[in-house]
């Protein structure tokens, strides 16, 4: 029996409509996709380009230390200071194409007492350091970080470190967790590894930060011309706030120790017996830190730099991890109004 003529009409239009359904259905799929592949290849390609401006950042970094060093031995002057052109501000400088802008800012790390220089290299306790670190710690009035512990964590025994502020914590500790992980035994790369380190608070690291360092090199110093003044009053028990305030108002008023005997003549200083060991009035560590807002995104680079005494200059470390907030930065230079 044959079909009638309308009713082939009927199925066929059926058809045709299914087809085009089917058809808007792969279409609207493909442009779904295409518009997130689009997307993805956009963010890639501002991410790419981010992190090239912040390495662009970096190597704007090491030239203004290259002329600071040239400024240094023209003047037969070694000796860094905050009131040198690199350390004042941090800079602001426009992308020509107007999609973004720079922000970058070069931070000494001389300053600081270096984690490592705990252990010296014959794997003893420098006890200057650690007595040095303990005051530090008092004077933030931080109660989370343990000297011991923190020798404990870059030896390389499986002894415990007894101090009579603590004691230390080697791998059954740390294994005992969960996770269970064992110590380093080995220098500190980061000061983030404070984390790291059992019974630690993340307040009390974010509040040590910025007064401590993890540098590869030992035995530097701490570069008095940029300690903090909790950095300075870890220098010797008897030193008070009143103290730290007159050698802030020498440093001042002579633009920066030009030698350790000027810093050790101050009169805080008088009668204290105060060691000179661990000190300077140079810096070979540096952090360059850029924030980079390029077509709405935003990249953070923060480099560890170190320049010897020819000045030559290699990059230690980079992290592009961590942010950085606008109070981190300091009065900023607009280049675009210069």
């Amino acid at each position: 029996m044959s079909v009638p003529l309308f009713r082939q009409k009927g199925i066929a239009l059926i058809m045709v409509l299914l087809a085009m359904a089917l058809v808007v259905m792969l279409a609207t799929g493909m442009t779904k996709q295409q518009t997130i592949r689009v997307f993805k290849a956009g963010h890639f390609l501002s991410q790419q380009q981010g992190t090239s401006i912040a390495l662009g950042a970096e190597a704007y970094a090491r030239v203004q230390l290259f002329t600071d060093h040239e400024n240094d031995q023209e003047d037969s002057s070694l000796v860094d200071t905050p009131f040198e052109d690199w350390a004042g501000n941090s800079a602001i400088l426009p992308l020509d194409d107007g999609l973004g802008v720079v922000q970058a800012q070069i931070d000494d790390l001389g300053g600081r007492i270096n984690l490592n220089d705990l252990v010296n290299e014959n794997g003893e306790v420098d006890l200057l350091t650690q007595q040095r670190l303990e005051r530090l710690l008092i004077a933030l009035d931080i109660d989370s970080i343990e000297v011991a512990k923190l020798i404990d964590w870059i030896d390389s025994n499986d002894q415990p470190v007894i101090l009579e502020g603590g004691y230390g914590a080697e791998d059954g500790q740390y294994l005992s967790q969960e996770p269970g992980y064992r110590t380093g035994n080995q220098p500190f790369a980061n000061v983030s590894e404070l984390l790291l380190i059992e019974g630690v608070e993340p307040e009390d690291v974010a509040a040590l930060r910025e007064h401590v360092t993890a540098l590869p090199v030992t035995g530097l110093g701490i570069n008095v011309n940029f300690a903090s003044p909790e950095v300075l009053q870890s220098l010797h028990e008897d030193l008070t706030p009143g103290h730290i305030a007159d050698i802030e108002e020498a440093l001042e008023e002579s633009q920066g120790f030009d030698d350790l005997q000027e810093f050790l003549a101050l009169n805080p200083f008088a009668g204290l017996g105060l060691n000179r060991q661990g000190l300077s009035v140079r810096t070979h560590f540096f952090e360059v830190a850029a924030r980079i807002t390029y077509d709405n995104r935003i990249v953070y680079l923060h480099s560890t730099i170190y320049r010897n005494g020819e000045g030559e200059m290699q990059t230690v470390s980079r992290d592009f991890g961590r942010k950085i907030k606008d109070d981190d930065f300091k009065d900023p230079v607009n280049f675009s109004e210069g």
